[in-house]
């Protein structure tokens, strides 16, 4: 328990130091880019006083330094309007220039970018800068974007890591319970099995031996699904529905009368790929589910369906329902409402089903009040590959 508790505080830890350092990183960079914009905005005042200079010199003034400033200008994007008309620009493409709707589209997007910086040569004679974002500029505006999504796509792996460490972990854990419980029914039902023995020469009811052997012959059985479901399976090739029919017809004889069992099924076999023990499982799981659901009174149908690629088994029941949003949930290991159980039998169904038998189960139809009907979904042996 301290162990744990200490590696979940270590995570923790290192969960916090990830998002201080990511914090720090994106503080820095929009640090970066609002003085990359102040040191662009200089460099336009200082652009925009060259124009002036150059507008306003006479064959004193010198213009060495205003060609350079001007000329030095290679990234910045400019258009210089007067009257509201573009009168010149730098760094724009000439396929923008040559078309007006374009070159007005392109200036309203200069506008919107940074504030224009106001030229006055005399009263009522002035002349706007507008100028864009250098690309280097627009690069760091993007980069805290491009960041953030690796830092998700980073944080989505580590998730999926550690969610199927999780479950790897658990299934080894699901796996060793089963081996074990395998284990300690075997002792001592080899054991009773011995005595059954020395009963039988005993001059006993033989009746009692048949009852007692019954009762082992079950032991053995969940035995085996416990040995099996803890570790990989052997698929064979057998009718689905005589196996199924089997397990069905057993369970029918156990239960009250007060449940009305029918099935409907082709007469012709159909033949999958299972294991015809934890398929038995899978199909007493739902039975005693449903006669659950329905408190030991209703109807309970089995009918089995096929089409080219699959083989459909439904199990429907007249119990009380389960609302849309817990079709999913009540195949989750825990989820139960009863106020007995531990709420593993669907979980397990689920498991048997799609990880050993590659099927689907599902919800197919429930309605409060009605009923529900669960759906197995299993490939035919044509469609195995």
């Amino acid at each position: 328990m301290l162990f744990s508790e200490r590696r979940n505080t270590t995570r923790w830890i290192i969960v916090s130091i990830s998002f201080l350092i990511i914090s720090l990183i994106l503080w820095n960079t929009y640090t970066f880019f609002q003085i990359f914009k102040n040191e662009e905005r200089l460099k336009m005042n200082l652009w925009a006083n060259a124009q002036k200079t150059l507008v306003n010199a006479d064959e004193n003034t010198d213009l060495d330094l205003p060609l350079d400033i001007l000329n030095n200008n290679t990234t910045v994007p400019v258009m210089l309007t007067m009257y509201d008309k573009v009168i010149s620009s730098v760094n724009v493409p000439e396929e923008i220039l040559a078309d007006d709707n374009k070159s007005m589209s392109y200036l309203k997007n200069l506008k919107s970018e940074n504030e224009p910086i106001i030229i006055d040569f005399a009263p009522g004679r002035r002349q706007e800068v507008y100028y864009g974002n250098s690309a280097l500029l627009n690069k760091l505006k993007y980069y805290p974007i491009a960041l953030l999504l690796i830092i998700f796509l980073f944080g989505a792996l580590i998730y999926n890591f550690y969610r199927s460490t999780k479950m790897a972990t658990q299934n080894k854990l699901w796996a060793g319970m089963a081996k074990e419980t395998a284990h300690q029914i075997g002792t001592p039902l080899s054991s009773l099995i011995g005595w059954v023995e020395i009963l039988k020469t005993e001059e006993i009811d033989q009746s009692i031996t048949v009852e007692i052997e019954k009762d082992i012959e079950r032991l053995q059985t969940i035995t085996d699904r416990f040995s099996k479901i803890g570790s990989v399976p052997v698929l064979e090739e057998h009718d689905i529905i005589a196996e199924t029919l089997h397990t069905y017809e057993y369970l029918q004889s156990r239960f009250s009368k007060q449940v009305a069992f029918s099935y409907n099924a082709p007469k012709d076999p159909i033949l999958t790929m299972i294991n015809p023990t934890l398929h038995s499982w899978t199909i007493e799981n739902l039975v005693k589910n449903a006669i659950d659901a329905m408190k030991g009174k209703g109807t309970l149908d089995l009918q089995i369906e096929q089409d080219t690629h699959h083989v459909k088994i439904n199990v429907k029941d007249s119990g009380t329902g389960i609302s849309k949003n817990q079709f999913k949930t009540i195949f989750e290991p825990g989820f139960t409402t009863k106020k007995r159980g531990w709420g593993l039998g669907l979980s397990l169904t689920k498991r048997i089903v799609e990880e050993y038998h590659r099927g689907k189960i599902k919800v197919l139809h429930s309605e409060i009040g009605k009923g529900t009907t669960f759906q197995i979904s299993l490939n035919k042996k044509s469609a195995v590959k």
